[in-house]
């Protein structure tokens, strides 16, 4: 019998990679049987990355979750993972060192027993760092090499790469081909240069299977060394997903592999369930493109787990840009014709701002450029005019040190609007905050949580705890699924519906409309007597409207005097903040929108005279 190999179930990266959610706690802890009736599993993969984001969105406690789902694999002894983002632990941007050690400790007591550390720069001063803290919370560090493919991420960079996490403590590597555009020679060679200088160390393979490549990829790595293949299932393999484990241990045993037996009625059942979630409602947030394979996502390298979002993005900004053409006398365009644009742009942008690799949240950052390059150029106008702070952030090396050179047209942007390039250890950007979020839990009489998670939960993801806490995620959420359905049957057989939701027992009504706005709609905030030459500050983008961006800001206010250029609120859209600037200097007088207030391009945010 040849080498040995494990096999891992990303259950919930399957969800994020084709849609929008992920199963609620109830029906996690329904399949959790099943799949370990399944009986090929010796891993699961249980939370990261933005589970917990979604958790919160929907109005559910994402700490319940972690402990209920984890609670079944431990007892039948499955090891779980999860997926971190170093200096960004579970979010998209930076977080404290007090924050990221607490955030170990949590998963542990929760019942994580190894995480998966990446830097989505490669940056191994944020992945050492999170070696460091996961060890002293008792968890196994997996650090995680993240693949693509450039004139700089060769299979000698990835071959220092695991050298010099190795030698800063890793116990286990993780080959992220998170695109699923790694050559699976080049693959090859980097396991067998791992397992040739560090023959103990246990090397996981994680694919996407969208372009094409993993089958041969997993062959490839598997032949060179690799311990444990990550795998998907039906009905949610393939596509921007993964690999079923079907066909891999079919393969793997076919090549002469020590692979574990699949119980087989167990996997129907598990399928069946799966299923089942989808016809509930997470089915309504996987768009049909995901479920297929194309080899045109080898040139742009987008990553699996954001090609939902993608599609979404791409249906809600496409409205946008017809608009736009359609003022100008051009023909509209589809969303294919979209996506070619944004695969073209993309392999545009992403060299000029040096070489990130894409997965999250760079890759985010490189799409929403490219989107905003091309939406921008459609009205006339210049590329690199809606840059967000955050990408500037990842663009000046506050993130973490880029694997290439930024373009000459971009360092001159950045010095013609006086931002300045940072060189230091991007830690000592973001300072502790727990303190500030104990005084907040305090003042809000809100509980720190069994082993501080609740605690940890606000200061990983402030703004959408505080929504959850209050209710209006869940509102917000039933009133999404309500036009999501409404959608299927059709809009105009629909009149609006009043809903009530309840949040850990306190009720919320909310009304369904599926029509535009009526004309006589109560403005969201009061005004000051407004004169015909006031100014309008228009929305550039779709998207949720923010008066700040974080609760230590201080909001634009009727009355206030601002100048021309001054930062006066945020649409969020994309995943990112994008700021929205004074067009004109003068006296506020009119708020429009409140914040979190959805809002489409062009809508009059506030007024300046």
């Amino acid at each position: 019998m040849g080498k040995e190999i494990k096999f891992s179930l990303v259950y919930r990266d399957m969800w994020q990679s084709s849609g929008k959610y992920q199963p609620r706690v109830d029906q996690l802890v329904r399949i959790a049987p099943e799949i370990i009736n399944m009986g090929c599993f010796a891993r699961v993969e249980t939370n990261g990355g933005g589970f917990e984001q979604v958790n919160l969105l929907y109005g559910e406690n994402p700490n319940k979750a972690v402990r209920e789902w984890t609670k079944p694999f431990r007892e039948a002894g499955i090891q779980t993972h999860m997926l971190d983002r170093a200096l960004n632990g579970l979010r998209m941007s930076p977080v404290p060192v007090d924050v990221r050690k607490l955030f170990y400790k949590v998963k542990k007591a929760q019942g994580v027993d190894i995480t998966r550390c990446f830097c989505g720069l490669n940056d191994t001063r944020n992945i050492l760092d999170s070696i460091k803290y996961a060890k002293e919370a008792g968890m196994i560090a997996q650090a995680t090499l993240c693949l693509t493919v450039s004139k700089v991420h060769t299979v000698e960079y990835y071959c220092n790469l695991a050298d010099e996490l190795i030698a800063g403590g890793a116990d286990e590597i993780c080959m992220k081909d998170m695109a699923g555009i790694g050559r699976p020679v080049s693959l090859g060679k980097i396991v067998s240069y791992i397992k040739s200088k560090y023959p103990n160390i246990t090397i996981q393979y994680h694919g996407q299977t969208g372009p094409g490549f993993t089958p041969a990829s997993i062959l490839e790595v598997a032949k060179a060394g690799c311990d444990i293949i990550d795998v998907g299932m039906e009905p949610l393999s393939w596509g921007t997903g993964h690999a079923d484990v079907i066909m891999v241990r079919e393969m793997l045993a076919d090549a002469g592999f020590d692979v574990p037996e699949i119980n087989m009625s167990a996997y129907m059942r598990a399928r069946t369930l799966t299923q089942e979630f989808m016809d509930d409602f997470l089915g309504y947030y996987i768009p049909d493109s995901n479920r297929r394979l194309t080899s045109l996502l080898i040139a742009p390298g987008l990553p699996g787990g954001m090609m939902g979002s993608l599609m979404n993005d791409l249906t809600t900004n496409l409205a946008s840009i017809n608009k736009s053409l359609v003022k100008q006398g051009k023909p509209e365009i589809t969303t294919d014709d979209l996506m070619v644009k944004m695969f073209d742009e993309v392999a545009y942008v992403w060299p000029r701002v040096g070489f990130p690799p894409l997965v999250t949240p760079f890759s985010q950052y490189v799409k929403n450029l490219a989107l905003f390059n091309i939406m921008q150029t459609v009205k006339g106008q210049e590329r690199w005019t809606m840059i967000a702070d955050n990408i500037w952030d990842m663009i000046l090396g506050k993130s973490g040190r880029l694997p290439g050179e930024v373009a000459p047209e971009i360092k001159e942007l950045a010095a013609k609007q006086g931002r300045e390039f940072f060189t230091g250890n991007p830690q000592d950007l973001y300072p502790d905050k727990l303190d500030e979020f104990r005084k907040e839990m305090d003042a809000n009489g809100w509980e720190y949580g069994q082993d501080d998670e609740e605690l940890f939960e606000l200061a990983m993801h402030p703004e959408q705890y505080r929504a959850y806490k209050s209710g209006k995620a869940k509102a917000d959420f039933e009133v999404e699924l309500a036009k999501k359905k409404a959608e299927k049957v059709g809009a105009g057989s629909l009149k609006p519906q009043s809903l009530t939701v309840d949040v850990n027992g306190e009720k919320y009504a909310v009304t369904v409309s599926y029509d535009a706005p009526k004309a006589d709609a109560p403005k969201a905030a009061a005004a000051a007597p407004v004169s015909g030459d006031a100014k309008d500050v228009i929305a550039p983008i779709s998207g949720k409207f923010f008066k700040t961006k974080d609760s230590a800001s201080k909001p634009v206010a009727v009355g206030d005097m601002v100048k021309e250029g001054d930062i006066v609120g945020y649409i969020e859209a994309m995943k990112v903040f994008n700021a929205v600037a004074a067009p004109a200097s003068g006296k506020v007088v009119e708020i429009c929108k409140n914040s979190g207030d959805d809002v489409d391009e062009d809508d009059v945010l506030m007024k300046i005279q």
